[in-house]
């Protein structure tokens, strides 16, 4: 037998074995569903509240997401905040953010790319909405200074105005927010 041909069984071999993980996996995915199912339906009928895998898979989140929506990126919460709940979710298939222009995305990065701008963000996250409130905070040597950096936070759309002088972080920038200062702090 050739090099070539010993090269090929292996590259061969290698896929067979890899399918033969991926049916396995999908298999004890199928029993772990099928035992969360009848856990979540015991606990339900229990008065319990119950997060699916969560007590058993610490990657609960990832091998559901996996088993409903292979290659698709997620965010997702469900958060409190002082405006009040917030449940919100976002995805996209790998593929088209790879195929993406990732030049289009500086711009609302860089406008968090600065401490001010962060801090900003995370007190009106947490409730502090007037100017008058955030000029108390010892950052700012003026509210130029203030308005400068709320401007750049509002056109990035990380921040709106829903009447002057006032600044909220809009519903739908809640959980990336979070998402990204989780990321920052892995």
């Amino acid at each position: 037998m050739n090099t070539d041909s010993r090269d090929e069984i292996e590259q061969r071999v290698d896929r067979l074995e890899r399918e033969v993980e991926l049916l396995r996996a999908q298999f004890e995915a199928r029993d772990l569903d099928a035992a969360a199912a009848t856990d979540a339906a015991t606990a339900t009928d229990a008065g319990a509240d119950v997060v699916p895998d969560a007590p058993t898979d610490p990657l609960w989140f990832v091998n559901t997401l996996g088993r409903h929506a292979p290659g698709v990126v997620m965010m997702a919460g469900a958060v409190e905040v002082p405006a009040g709940p917030v449940r919100w979710q976002y995805g996209l298939h790998a593929a088209d953010l790879l195929a993406k222009d990732w030049g289009e995305l500086a711009r609302p990065i860089e406008a968090l790319g600065h401490p001010v701008r962060l801090e900003l963000v995370r007190r009106i996250l947490a409730g502090t909405q007037t100017t008058a409130e955030l000029l108390e905070l010892d950052q700012f040597a003026s509210s130029g200074q203030l308005y400068h950096h709320l401007r750049q936070l509002v056109s990035a759309g990380w921040l709106a105005s829903p009447r002057r002088g006032h600044y909220e972080v809009p519903v739908a920038r809640v959980v990336p927010l979070l998402v990204l200062t989780m990321i920052a702090a892995s």
